[in-house]
């Protein structure tokens, strides 16, 4: 039975397929010959599931590498919000509060997630198929240095020693030099840059630095300091920004030193990492000081930046 709802959804969608030039009817007939959606096609769970390769015959790296394609979906969505936040058009505030509730989730829950990495593999196993992976290395995560720089303003980004030495005259391309990855991906004994290190600057040093100009006065900070009420402890943009640069600065470096400790601290010198990144120095918070919204923080707490949670 035809009910005067459906005619005027019949009505409707003639007027939207008139304008391709087609029919109605054509289109029916293409939803009437369709065959039904399946999960398994609208995820591509089959391919999804090819996408683990390992290098090695060792069980655990398949933890490892299924691990970090996890991660790299979340950071995905992350990146998806942000990129939302910055193309909206005068957004509300309470838009603006959900959207970074939506990042902290994601982070929450990779930082709650990441005992899988620290306790979920032998240590055996992971010290042998390791030496498969050189000289690749997380710190080659593109994504995770594009949140960074969507996150806040790139001089926040400059490697701790120099950022007293800006003026605020700096070319994009000058801040972007001095970064701070780029030290943390060094050799330790001759301060030579990695491999590891090229081979990430080869690939993604020019898409970073076209992503980091066009963000130049318009990244997550500066759309969302209107909105702010610093005044207001209890301001909700603050808590989840705060929250925010905790979850990205803190915790989740945490985790992976806490995960470098496990795998690689030994007596009477510890293993390098498979990047060959300075792991001792470069993780810790309290090394690196990095913050996105230093405003949002009193002096003692960037003083104490990351010790309470080592």
């Amino acid at each position: 039975m035809i009910t005067p709802e459906m005619l005027e959804k019949l009505e409707l969608l003639e007027k939207k397929f008139s304008a391709s030039g087609q029919q109605l009817g054509s289109y029916l007939d293409g939803l009437l010959h369709s065959e039904y959606l399946t999960y398994w096609d609208y995820i591509h769970l089959d391919t999804l599931l090819t996408l683990q390769n390992p290098r090695t015959k060792f069980p655990d790296e398949k933890i490892f590498i299924m691990y970090h394609q996890i991660t790299e979906l979340y950071f995905k969505l992350a990146l998806h919000e942000m990129e939302q936040i910055i193309d909206a058009h005068q957004p509300e505030k309470s838009w603006l509060i959900d959207r970074i509730k939506r990042i902290n989730a994601y982070f929450k829950a990779l930082i709650s997630s990441f005992e899988v990495m620290v306790d979920g593999m032998e240590k055996n196993q992971f010290l042998q198929f390791r030496m498969a992976l050189l000289p690749a290395s997380g710190f080659q995560s593109v994504q995770y240095r594009m949140i960074e720089i969507y996150s806040t303003d790139l001089r926040n980004l400059v490697e701790k020693d120099s950022r007293e030495q800006l003026t605020g005259q700096e070319r994009i391309e000058d801040l972007y030099q001095r970064i701070y990855w780029k030290k943390g991906a060094t050799e330790l004994a001759t301060g030579k840059k990695t491999l590891t290190l090229l081979q990430f600057e080869e690939k993604y040093e020019q898409t970073l630095i076209a992503l980091s100009k066009q963000l130049s006065g318009r990244n997550l900070w500066t759309v969302c300091q209107p909105h702010l009420d610093l005044s207001d402890a209890a301001d909700e943009l603050q808590i989840e920004l705060r929250l925010l640069d905790l979850s990205v600065n803190v915790n989740w470096p945490l985790m992976h030193y806490k995960s470098a400790v496990r795998y690689l601290q030994q007596s009477p010198a510890d293993i390098a990492a498979t990047g060959g990144t300075n792991w001792q120095k470069y993780l810790p918070p309290r090394f690196q000081l990095r913050v996105f919204y230093p405003t949002l923080w009193d002096q003692n707490e960037i003083n104490h930046w990351g010790k309470s949670r080592e």
